[in-house]
């Protein structure tokens, strides 16, 4: 029996599934993912994918159906890295726990973060929430706009007189 009425496939069958086809997808995956060691991650999930729910396939489609499952595992993959990598970068900015700088150097950093602060407290609230939005959340000037109900430029005219108001206030704080 190569099916079972759980919607699994056989182990012998998912074999030789694997003895068919993991060549052409090995060379589709490495197309996608220019990785051999994503490459092979992604179709050790596809085979397991195959081992689990390949039954729910029609015979005459398996193939079809191995590199639509591969297809979609590698952009998971592609997907979850980015977030990871995206992730990791935004921690890297944000936290001082793995700073190399001397503490006069913190110090002087958290100065200089706390002066920024007071300064964007001192824009406007329309310009505090372009860049607020820009620069907090990563959003881009579309997305603010679209936020916000106005228009693209506005956005842009808002984000370049925060910029220049906080140019000033940082390049002379006494003011």
């Amino acid at each position: 029996m190569a099916t079972g009425n759980d919607g699994k496939l056989a182990p012998e069958l998912v074999h030789q599934l694997f003895e068919d086809h993991a060549g052409e997808l090995r060379a589709f995956l490495l197309g996608v993912l220019r990785n051999h060691d994503l490459v092979d991650e992604v179709l050790q999930l596809t085979f397991s994918k195959a081992l689990e729910s390949g039954g729910t396939s029609k015979e005459e489609t398996r193939k079809g159906w191995l590199f639509r499952v591969a297809y979609h595992e590698a952009m998971g993959l592609i997907r979850r890295n980015t977030i990871q990598k995206k992730s990791l970068n935004q921690l890297g900015q944000t936290t001082k726990f793995f700073s190399t700088d001397s503490p006069d150097q913190r110090l002087l950093d958290d100065e200089n973060i706390e002066q920024i602060r007071l300064a964007l407290t001192q824009l406007p609230e329309s310009q505090q929430a372009v860049v607020k939005a820009r620069i907090y959340e990563n959003k881009t000037f579309n997305e603010i706009a679209q936020d916000l109900d106005i228009p693209l430029g506005t956005v842009l005219t808002r984000m370049r007189l925060a910029i220049k108001f906080l140019s000033s206030r940082l390049d002379h704080p006494s003011e």
